[in-house]
């Protein structure tokens, strides 16, 4: 179910609705203490009927989840006794019905999703989408999605990843690229003093608008427009996020999702064109689809995307072939429930594009770039696959600083610096049962990446005393008088080692 008449409440209403969300308790807090883990859960993967069955009573935040999220009629009288229900309905976030099946009183129901959001310091926030899109997914819009073709979703695992891994450093000017519901900016507005949100769909500002309001947050510079093309006058911005309409997809069915460009010429373009977008050390984090293509590899393919003078760091996280990829994007639009012939038409063109460029696979994950105008540019493009300790954001500022420590430091150079072991570094020995000594040893982080790194005894010495007392060329000295190695040959061999343990964020150098 959607409705194009989108609130349009005043700075007044606004506040008073506001205050009355809180006062009742409509918050991500209070929503998990009313619906239960299981059925909060089940909210988030688009399902109602728990959240249904743990609102049947009459208590005030029970009429606001099923206004709200369940998009439930209730009675005037109901929402009154929540909601200023004059002020609401003249401000167009409810509008009044009839359901026969409910006799002669007079009704109420939503014109929008209104969800609770939690924000990283326990900021009770509210994110606005259209009806039945509260937790990502067109599929959950009433009627087809041709009707809906500038649909705008609301809070999604997309949207909560890219916020995670948002560098959070104090910035000027912060542009949310693509913004939807306007969750980048809602973000962003906490640590940037100017905030710039662009978006191809109207209607999606309109939204992006009554987010930042009904939340308490200064409205953002709002500007239409394509990629780029909104902000082509405006001066470069420290911080560039955008979760864009990464989907590889045989067309441009729903705005938000499909770029509209051949493969994944969309992504590219994002950050090709960043580097003239980015003031001096500035940041572009944005999430992304790539193509495997045959006879090509990923990483080289993605790396050759990063414009010159941009360090950056590629991660990708899932891969899916092209079969697998399609059926998942042809159930995001609700295909899967149509017409048999049309869902096996939609099919095949998502297939026949990707013969045409010799795709067989997809790759989904994060791209960070970073302005550094360095001569020899850093990018690592790889793959990891597994679990991360979401916020990310300050593990990928300081992978930034350990390359710039790196670039500029020589091996010699390297052994006179001091270094500290990261937070919660485990170390595991792997050998038969009974051995004498480990086949080998590994360094496992408990956070940030969780990473994993095989060293040998001497490595694990080294790392397990670095504690930022001492020069490494110090520790190689005391290692090969307890060993008996010579230390001129430990000194040799361990740069190579030491620049790899950095580059992982196992060890950090310490500022003199």
């Amino acid at each position: 179910m959607r409705t194009d008449a989108l609130p349009e409440p005043t700075p007044q209403s606004t506040r008073t609705l506001r205050e009355a969300l809180a006062a009742a308790g409509f918050t991500a807090d209070g929503l998990l203490d009313l619906l239960g883990a299981p059925a909060y859960a089940a909210l988030a993967r688009g399902e109602t009927v728990p959240a249904l069955r743990a609102t049947r009573g009459q208590e005030p935040l029970e009429t606001l989840v099923r206004l709200f999220l369940l998009q439930r009629s209730v009675s005037r009288e109901r929402a009154g006794a929540v909601l200023p229900l004059d002020e609401v309905l003249a401000g167009r976030w409810l509008e009044r019905v009839t359901d026969p099946d409910a006799g002669p009183t007079e009704r109420v129901r939503a014109t929008v999703d209104v969800r609770p959001y939690s924000g990283p310091d326990g900021e009770d926030w509210w994110v606005v989408s259209d009806l039945g899109c509260a937790v990502g997914g067109a599929g959950g819009v009433g009627g087809s999605v041709e009707s809906s073709p500038d649909v705008v979703l609301g809070v999604g695992g997309a949207s909560t990843t890219l916020a995670g891994l948002m560098v959070t450093a104090p910035a000027a000017r912060a542009l949310d690229l693509g913004t939807g519901s306007g969750i980048q900016a809602l973000h962003a507005a906490r640590f940037a003093s100017h905030v710039t949100a662009t978006d191809l769909n109207p209607r999606a500002l309109r939204f992006a608008r009554l987010t930042l309001a009904l939340s308490g947050v200064p409205e953002p510079e709002l500007r239409q427009g394509s990629l780029f093309e909104p902000v082509a006058d405006a001066e470069p911005y420290d911080l560039i996020v955008s979760n864009p309409p990464f989907v590889i997809s045989p067309g441009a069915r729903l705005t938000y999702r499909d770029g509209g460009m051949a493969g994944d010429g969309l992504c590219r373009s994002l950050v090709e064109q960043a580097a003239g977008r980015l003031a001096p050390g500035g940041y572009c984090q944005l999430l992304a689809n790539w193509e495997h293509r045959e006879g090509e590899d990923w990483r080289e393919r993605v790396a050759a995307w990063v414009p010159p003078g941009c360090d950056a760091w590629i991660v990708q996280r899932e891969v899916q072939d092209v079969t697998q990829y399609a059926e998942l994007w042809l159930r995001d639009a609700g295909d899967h429930r149509g017409d048999p012939a049309v869902y096996a038409e939609h099919y095949d063109a998502w297939l026949e594009g990707f013969a045409e460029r010799g795709t067989q696979a997809v790759g989904f994950g994060w791209i960070t770039l970073r302005r550094s105008d360095a001569e020899r540019p850093s990018v690592l493009a790889e793959e990891w696959p597994h679990p991360v300790e979401q916020p990310l954001g300050e593990v990928i500022r300081a992978h930034f600083a350990r390359q710039d420590f790196l670039r500029l430091t020589g091996d010699e150079a390297l052994l006179e610096h001091r270094y500290v072991l990261a937070d919660e570094v485990v170390q595991e020995e792997i050998g038969e049962p009974g051995a004498e000594d480990p086949q080998y040893v590994v360094l496992r982080q408990n956070r940030g990446m969780r990473r994993a790194m095989t060293v040998d005894t001497v490595g694990a010495g080294f790392a397990g005393v670095c504690d930022g007392t001492l020069s490494a060329g110090r520790i190689l000295e005391a290692i090969g008088e307890l060993l008996g190695e010579d230390v001129g040959g430990l000194r040799a061999r361990t740069p190579e080692s030491l620049r790899l343990l950095v580059e992982r964020g196992f060890l950090t150098p310490v500022a003199d």
